[in-house]
């Protein structure tokens, strides 16, 4: 530990030197070519020292970093070199820092790594400084682990939820946020439901969750009426409010999004049959179809009914091309029992001939009477448009939506059914998307989801990374360069993280 300080190398202690002999006019102090506006350093002092400190500040600052000088609440990243973890917390504690939650407690090989690279790397477990937290007397809730990262994406959420009770509120009112169009407290909402998904242990007290990030005040005062009264008053009032019930029963059918929702809320509607019985309201094929399979797709689908739409959708790829890759996307990559619809996606290893999958399965389908539905859309994708610096919610693959007729006879275990449905046939959701197979790993981290695993690993790509990921390719904008990538773990390696299986994402 004493001789730590001297790991920053030969090169490092070099170009400080250099630093050092210019003009003092060309040394960076304060904002002047600041690189890197996101991140705010402050270097602890105590064991450092005053002398090794300045010379730490003064490299930081040459590669375009901010160094405070003072510690406060816009702090991202604190340093620390050779302190004990219990007596550093136990000082910033003192600190009555707001936002210790948020930050990242480093220790000195993270600023080694990232004046190295010249940009900030990535915080993995081996840079961080965690709270030695003592085991809680038996019965009492337990602390939380000091340091909680506030993406998901360094976080391995299994479909286990030890805080069901919270998050089930929390969905609730990022819904209601989001059919009111507010989209600040939704993501909030969402992203607080996602770190308590990842806990391996329940809330019991607020005060464990003192070092869990992404809690705000709202949230919390969620958590301690819950914790309190073993319900949310504010959830109770939306779940009665007519018009959040209206817009979710809406919203429930294929094709009806919340702004059409909420037109025809406004237009005095409350039930399906207000919706079919108005002459004046036009719905589109998807509407349409809908409405007419509104008990099967409005039903979840099983695990075994997802694997026999894959024996499908395989024999009709493979009568069209041997050689075609198919792969099971979703939650159901995710490890999940249930979901609402069965995603695939299809491909082929020589390039463009991914283009005429998707036609000839629908009309493998069609062949076979099976199709029920289809919104098949073209691809659109063009790599000389890339990168994207406006994030879209769509690919530009060809992609078709499809509704499936799924007969019992092709389930293990049979159909999961309605009580009393005796028909032997179900109707199934499946959505298919053909990308080129050099865009096959981006489309395929991204189409398994989940939502908030993805929302986190863009925001983390853009933020720690300053690089850009969508569906269709990495791009570093420091190197000015696309990344290529063959798999999901070639993708995770570019951007500096861990490894996460497709059954940890379900953030």
């Amino acid at each position: 530990m004493a001789t730590k300080a001297l790991i920053l190398g030969s090169k490092l202690i070099k170009a400080v030197e250099q630093m050092a002999s210019r003009p003092a006019d060309a040394t960076v102090s304060g904002r002047e070519g600041v690189k890197f506006e996101d991140v705010r350093l402050y270097l602890v002092e105590r064991k450092m020292g005053r002398s090794r400190r300045s010379f730490l500040t003064q490299l930081a600052r040459s590669k375009g970093f901010i160094v405070e000088d003072v510690l406060s609440d816009d702090i991202t990243h604190v340093v620390s070199e050779d302190n004990q973890a219990s007596s550093l917390w136990k000082w910033l504690r003192e600190c009555a820092l707001k936002n210790l939650p948020d930050m990242h407690v480093l220790d000195v090989g993270w600023f080694t790594d990232s004046m190295r690279e010249g940009r900030p790397v990535a915080v993995e477990t081996r840079h961080l400084i965690q709270e030695t937290v003592p085991t809680p007397p038996e019965g009492s809730a337990p602390t939380a682990q000091a340091v909680v990262s506030q993406y998901a994406c360094q976080r391995r959420t299994t479909t286990e939820n030890n805080n069901k009770i919270f998050t089930d509120a929390f969905e609730v009112l990022a819904e209601s946020y989001e059919f009111n169009e507010i989209e600040g407290p939704c993501l909030a909402f969402r992203r607080a439901a996602s770190v308590l998904k990842s806990l391996s242990w329940a809330v019991q007290c607020l005060e464990a969750t003192r070092n869990v990030p992404c809690l705000g005040e709202h949230t919390k005062a969620v958590m301690e009426e819950i914790l309190r009264y073993g319900r949310s008053f504010e959830v109770e009032k939306i779940l009665s409010d007519e018009r959040y019930r209206t817009l979710k029963l809406f919203t429930s059918v294929f094709g009806v999004g919340p702004k059409t929702a909420d037109k025809w809320y406004r237009g005095g509607l409350r039930s399906f049959s207000d919706v079919l019985g108005d002459r004046g309201i036009r719905l589109n094929r998807m509407q349409q179809s809908g409405f007419l399979h509104y008990g099967d797709i409005s039903r979840a689908v099983s695990k075994a009914e997802a694997r026999a739409l894959r024996n499908i959708i395989d024999e009709a790829v493979h009568a069209i091309t041997p050689d075609a890759v198919l792969a099971l996307t979703g939650g159901f990559r995710r490890g999940k029992e249930f979901g609402h619809d069965v995603d695939f996606i299809v491909t082929t290893p020589e390039l463009g001939k991914e283009k005429n999958l998707l036609p000839n399965i629908v009309l493998f389908s069609l062949h076979q009477r099976i199709l029920l539905y289809c919104d098949y859309q073209a691809s659109t994708f063009d790599m000389s448009k890339l990168p994207s610096y406006r994030f879209e919610a769509m690919d530009h693959f060809a992609k078709c939506f499809l509704i499936m007729r799924l007969e019992g006879s092709q389930v293990e275990g049979g159909l999961h059914l309605a009580e009393g449905d005796s028909r032997g046939w179900r109707a199934v959701r499946v959505d298919l998307v053909a990308p080129p197979m050099d865009r096959y790993a981006f489309a395929l981290l991204g189409w398994s989801g989940s939502r908030q695993f993805e929302r986190d690993l863009r925001r983390f790509a853009r933020l720690e990374r300053n690089m850009l990921l969508d569906n269709h390719a990495l791009y570093d904008k420091t190197k000015k360069e696309f990344l290529a990538a063959t798999t999901e773990r070639d993708i995770f390696a570019h951007l500096g993280l861990e490894y996460i299986e497709p059954w940890q994402r379900n953030a």
